[in-house]
């Protein structure tokens, strides 16, 4: 199930993107970033449309997933 992010309170949000970060173990390629920096470009993607923010009711986790496209 597809959730808006703008839905979620700023607290929330972070709270489901920083999970996401240490849950995933992000590679962002040879540069460093800084975990501010991560959630700024997460932000900026949910934001961009470039991923969605979903909620499985089974497991009741929500995930950040790549719209194809």
């Amino acid at each position: 199930m597809d959730i808006p992010y703008n839905q979620l309170s700023k607290s929330a949000l972070l709270g489901v993107i920083e999970e996401f970060i240490l849950r995933e173990g992000t590679d962002y390629g040879q540069q460093e970033y800084s975990l501010q920096d991560k959630i700024d470009q997460i932000k900026a993607q949910l934001v961009n449309g470039q991923i969605k923010l979903t909620f499985d009711p089974d497991t009741e986790t929500c995930n950040l997933e790549r719209i194809e496209g």
